[in-house]
């Protein structure tokens, strides 16, 4: 429902029958699948089979204190977390102005707690720089959700998860004598690669089929989502 949600609102000062029409297929969709509930696992995700490539940050120009953390934050009273992040990007879905959606889907261990799925505020013409748009912001969701849990007084277990499945924004991103051809993704690619350099994040490849953050930058059928869906709302 969210790229729904997302797209329908900007159509209210001059609506179209067919926009009745689609909100009508939202309800008749919210209604088949009226049983659907987020759920909390809280369990912690096993990434063990996962490599952890180390690389030397010391000779770019991101060496520096590995996280800003606070100093005033309370005590932790409560269990580790690990937190994950999925991200997706959708070029060229709106016909009219040319604009990308990012979809990103952050989890609290085993529960999804929040989602994101917006059009950006820049045009971009491929798929590298709509896709490097949509990592910077998820990294920026990212800091945020850490500083947010440390004042909550949770302790956060390592560096946060990120999912992508454009296997060069990744490779960009993670890989320190990785070089930027595209001078106009300049900031997406240096904020991407400082919280990567810090030891805040790992960015990740994954094929798309299993990137549930594909969810929120597309339209999709049911068919085509139910086997991603399935975990997160239908356990």
């Amino acid at each position: 429902m969210a790229t729904d949600v997302m797209r329908l609102p900007r159509f209210h000062a001059c609506l179209h029958q067919g926009h009745l029409d689609h909100v009508k297929r939202i309800i008749g969709c919210l209604s088949k699948f009226k049983h659907g509930v987020i759920c909390i696992g809280t369990d912690e995700p096993d990434y063990a089979n996962i490599p952890k490539k180390e690389y030397d940050w010391f000779y770019t120009c991101y060496v520096g204190p590995p996280e800003g953390i606070p100093e005033d934050y309370p005590t932790p009273c409560s269990n580790s977390v690990i937190t994950t992040t999925y991200v997706d990007a959708n070029l060229f879905h709106d016909m009219i102005s040319g604009q990308s959606v990012t979809g990103i889907l952050h989890l609290l261990n085993m529960a999804p707690i929040d989602w994101y799925s917006k059009l950006q505020t820049t045009v971009e013409t491929a798929t590298f720089g709509s896709e490097y748009v949509a990592a910077h912001t998820a990294t920026e969701q990212i800091l945020e959700l850490r500083l947010t849990l440390r004042y909550l007084g949770v302790p956060i277990d390592g560096p946060s998860f990120m999912f992508g499945d454009n296997e060069s924004v990744v490779n960009t991103a993670s890989v320190p004598h990785s070089k930027l051809h595209k001078r106009h993704n300049t900031l997406s690619y240096h904020h991407t690669r400082e919280a990567i350099a810090a030891g805040v994040t790992r960015f990740h490849h994954i094929v798309g089929t299993t990137n549930p953050a594909d969810i929120l930058s597309k339209h999709w059928g049911h068919s085509s989502i139910w086997e991603m869906l399935r975990p997160l709302m239908f356990w």
